[in-house]
């Protein structure tokens, strides 16, 4: 599945043709969920970094990573990161992803 764009930040970037393709692979991973797990993604590293509160969504991502073989790496809170201490959000990407291979990121200002 190839997409037009390397971040996916809003849903208003998904065109019909992209939403149909996320939805089928929806589809494919319903079934891998349902045989146990696999282990499609088996040394690569999620970094969920969640800046604003969200139980459902942290574990949903966490867990879809685990389910598939991957491992998770997370930052929950401002107050626990190096934002708290002024480092820009393009920092804390930046390094983030020298540890792990894809980034799910909640933060409350729009648009991070």
């Amino acid at each position: 599945m190839a997409f037009n764009f390397k971040h996916l930040t809003s849903t208003k970037q998904l065109s019909r043709a992209d939403t149909d393709a996320i939805l089928s692979v929806a589809e494919d991973m319903a079934k891998i969920r349902a045989k146990g797990g696999s282990d499609l993604l088996k040394g690569k590293i999620l970094a969920a970094l969640f800046y604003e509160p969200s139980t459902r969504t942290r574990l949903s991502f966490e867990s879809a990573m685990q389910r598939l073989g991957g491992s998770v790496i997370t930052a929950e809170g401002v107050q626990f990161s190096s934002l708290y201490k002024g480092e820009t959000i393009e920092d804390t990407i930046r390094m983030a992803s020298a540890y792990s291979d894809i980034i799910a990121m909640r933060h409350p200002q729009q648009g991070s």
